[in-house]
This record gives C-alpha cells, structure tokens and sequence, in this order.
C-alpha cells in the first residue's frame, strides 16, 4: 500500500471520524465494523478479555503476536444496537461501541465505567527504515485518583506510574512493557514491539508506538490485581517453574574475563568442596565494547566457548550467559 498517495492531501496526524452510517456485522466470538475508514474487529477471548483491533480500511492488520498464545474462546455474549450504540455483554464485562466515532467503552456487567477511549484512534504516516508505514495512537479515560501499576522494570522508586511519560523499549538497566493495570482492577496490553510511550495526561492515557500497521490491544478485567494476571497469564500462556538447580547457590561477579577465569572459578569451587550450583557470565565476552551485545563470542579470550561450557557442565555445575538487551548499531541484532 502506498501511504504517501494516501495521505497526501490530509495533514501529517489523521484522526479518523466516520463519514457513512458503519455496517456491524456480528462474529461468533464480537463484531466486526466499517466506521469511517476505519475497520474495527471486537474479539471476546474469555468473559473477562477482550481484543481490540483498528486499522485502516484496505490496510491487513493482522499481525502475527510474539506474546499471545491464546485463541478466542466460546464466550456468551448478549447484543443489543441502537441508532448509536452497539453493546455487548459477557458474564463479566460489557463493551460498548460508540458507531458515529468507533470510540470503544469498557463496563462492568453491571454498568460501573473502568475505563474507554477519549480520542479516534490516530493513525500517522512516517517512515521508518526508508519504508513508509504508520505511527498509531489510543488514548483512555482515567480517573483523578486512580492508580497505574506495571509497564515493566522501571527504577524510579515509584509504584504508582500516575504522572509519567515513559518509553517502554529495552534499554540498559530498565526494560518498558506496554502492559499496565489499575486500582480499579483492570489491564491493558498494548500488543506492539515497536518503540510505544505511554503517557499520562491527567485525565486520560494513552499507548504510542513508532510503527504498527494497526492498533492490536487487549482489554482485561480481573476486579483486582491476581484477576488481571489471571487473564493475561491465559493470553501468554502459564509460567513454569525454574528447575530445582537454579534455586543452589550462583556464583557471579561483575565479569569473568577470559574463559579460563571462569572455568577456574569452578575448578576452586569443587577443589574447596564448597557447593556451588552455578556460574554467570556478564558482558564483553562479545568484544570490544562498540560491539554492545552482539550475542557471540567475539572476544579472543573466549576463543573456545564451546569447551567452556563443557568443562562447566563435565564439573556437574550450570552456566547462564547474560544477554543484555542494549544492541550496538555494527552488531546483526540491531540491523
């Protein structure tokens, strides 16, 4: 699809309002819908998660989920439609589809608000890598007082994320992830890997991200935190527990550097007698240090990384390799 035909003669932030009455057509497990230019999929995956799908009318959003294992389960669901309105219900939730704007509503059952969407959905041409493709954009309702936990491994010291604007991408010592849930006992997570900001304005929030053919959101409510882990435990599937080894004692430090020092560490381990379950190795095993994780042995002194950990494993000893996720630009990740 050419987007620069497209959207040659609309401003550069395109917030999509509909022109024509939308068509709804009901799916076995939500709706689909034409608002405007925009195609909106509603899928129930159990009575409590819902999936929201935006994109531009023409445009395959359907993208493949690195996160998300589940399929859409066989929810019951009650529907009702007015000149206005389209409303569904589960057993736990009841979403609501304002048809003029394609502004989606999040209920309880019962009719209490937890949270919905403020603004269209933008969708920006850019390019990015030489390609053009579209930035996309969601903002939600929230209240004053309403606390925001989550959003992945943040040092701030601050539990609550109210007031914040935060780039939620891998760096060196914080990892973003664009999932968050609130004292009202609901979860949004924002299925995207481009870089994606969330930003609290006061009054509403909303999910950034640099590049998305679409929007690709799922909705949880859970009535309190372990309802909303429940849920997004059965989109990404249950976490199994580590082997018994790996809660022995580990040794580390901040580098071992040579495979030699590293091996002989065990070595003195096992000459001691002193337990030891396993060994970490952190970074510039790689390489020089302009090579940041390049996730290969590239430094001589681990010219024979292979038999490093052979000889770990032939003391009956375990060895993890820490893998940081700052890529430097000469290294095949990042490219």
């Amino acid at each position: 699809m050419n987007y620069k035909n497209i959207f040659a003669s609309i401003s550069l932030v395109l917030c999509l309002s509909a022109h024509s009455a939308p068509r709804f057509e009901a799916t076995g497990n939500g709706v689909k819908a034409r608002i405007g230019e925009v195609e909106l999929n509603v899928s129930f995956y159990t009575p409590s998660t819902v999936r929201i799908e935006k994109c531009l009318a023409g445009n395959d959003c359907a993208g493949e989920s690195y996160s998300v294992i589940a399929e859409p389960g066989e929810v019951k669901l009650s529907r009702s439609e007015t000149s206005g309105r389209y409303v569904m219900k589960s057993e736990s939730l009841k979403v609501e589809i304002d048809k003029s704007a394609g502004l989606v509503s999040f209920y309880t059952r019962g009719g209490k608000l937890l949270t919905k969407e403020t603004l269209p959905a933008e969708f920006r041409p850019v390019e990015y890598s030489n390609k053009p493709t579209l930035a996309v954009e969601q903002s939600f309702s929230i209240e004053r007082d309403e606390a925001v936990y989550g959003l992945g491994n943040l040092e701030h010291g601050m539990l609550s994320q109210r007031g914040l604007t935060r780039a939620l991408f891998p760096s060196n010592i914080e990892d973003g992830i664009p999932l968050m849930q609130t004292s009202k006992g609901y979860g949004i997570f924002w299925d995207n890997y481009s870089p994606t900001t969330f930003s609290d304005k006061g009054d509403r929030f909303l999910f950034f991200s640099e590049v998305g053919p679409g929007i690709d959101y799922y909705f949880m409510y859970g009535g309190n935190a372990d309802g909303v882990i429940s849920e997004i435990r059965h989109l990404t599937g249950d976490v199994p527990m580590f082997p018994l080894w790996t809660y022995g004692f580990w040794q580390s430090r901040e580098r071992y550097k040579s495979q030699e020092e590293t091996v002989g560490v065990v070595e003195a381990y096992r000459k001691l007698g002193v337990p030891l379950d396993g060994i970490i190795q952190d970074w510039q095993y790689w390489g020089n240090n302009y090579l940041w994780n390049a996730m290969e042995f590239m430094n001589p002194e681990f010219n024979r990384p292979q038999n490093m950990v052979d000889t770990i494993h032939d003391m009956n000893a375990h060895v993890i390799i820490s893998i940081w996720s700052s890529f430097g630009p000469q290294t095949k990740p990042y490219a």
